[in-house]
């Protein structure tokens, strides 16, 4: 555990030293920002921070790849993935280790927007639920985006593929998972709307934790973990 937590710190360390991940922040913040206040302050509507909630994860397609990109792929560029390969550390723990350090770097991102309640509270009440199951819904998204970029990272050296093929792959079950299985028929249709990563955070922002949705997001990310945990073992006898 102590290992975990060391490699945990190096990780978030190596965030806040590391001009993409600023990047990657600035862009978060200043698209979720044009959100809210194009579409949380509509006149004759109420105010509400909903869509900005509900766009979020589309905004996380695009800057999850820049943040995550760099993870592994980076220590294999520079060398790196060799010492740590060789000090008392397993392919498990170092996984664990890059994923949390991020995650919690995205946490300090989440943060940020915690100024669009404060906001909203100056022109009425917010239904504290709703916020609190949405930042619970985002976090899930965060956690399994973060995990997938992980995994693609762990596969190549090159940043630049990492990052694409992280896109692609977020990009078909967040946008195009409803369209899909809108055009199948049967069990391929019940699949695919399963796999739909809007469908499942939808919930969330309605108000709504479901353990069902808790469970996919949880055993997803789980399961890119230990994919993650695969390729490095296979890298290290290669």
């Amino acid at each position: 555990m102590n290992t975990v937590l060391t490699l945990t710190k190096r990780e978030l360390t190596a965030q806040f030293f590391s001009p993409i991940a600023y990047v990657v922040l600035v862009v978060f913040l200043v698209l979720s920002g044009i959100i809210f206040g194009m579409e949380s302050f509509k006149p004759g509507e109420e105010a509400s921070a909903r869509t900005v909630f509900a766009v979020v994860p589309y905004i996380l397609v695009l800057v999850a790849p820049l943040l995550t990109m760099r993870l592994l792929s980076d220590e294999f560029r520079t060398g790196t993935i060799e010492t740590l390969m060789t000090a008392p550390v397993n392919e498990a723990e170092l996984i664990l280790g890059k994923f949390l350090g991020s995650l919690l770097f995205f946490v300090v991102m989440l943060a940020g927007t915690l100024l669009y309640p404060l906001i909203m509270s100056l022109y009425g009440s917010i239904d504290v639920g709703l916020a609190l199951s949405s930042y619970i819904g985002l976090l899930l998204v965060g956690g399994l985006f973060i995990a997938v970029g992980l995994f693609f990272s762990a596969c190549t050296q090159n940043q630049i593929i990492a990052a694409i093929c992280t896109l692609a792959v977020l990009a078909v079950f967040t946008f195009l998972g409803d369209w899909l299985a809108s055009n199948q028929e049967g069990t391929l249709r019940v699949v695919l709307q399963h796999l739909s990563i809007r469908a499942h955070y939808e919930v969330f922002i309605r108000g709504l934790i479901d353990s069902n949705h808790v469970v996919f997001f949880v055993t997803s990310t789980a399961l890119f973990l230990f994919f993650g945990v695969k390729v490095l073992e296979f890298r290290r006898w290669r």
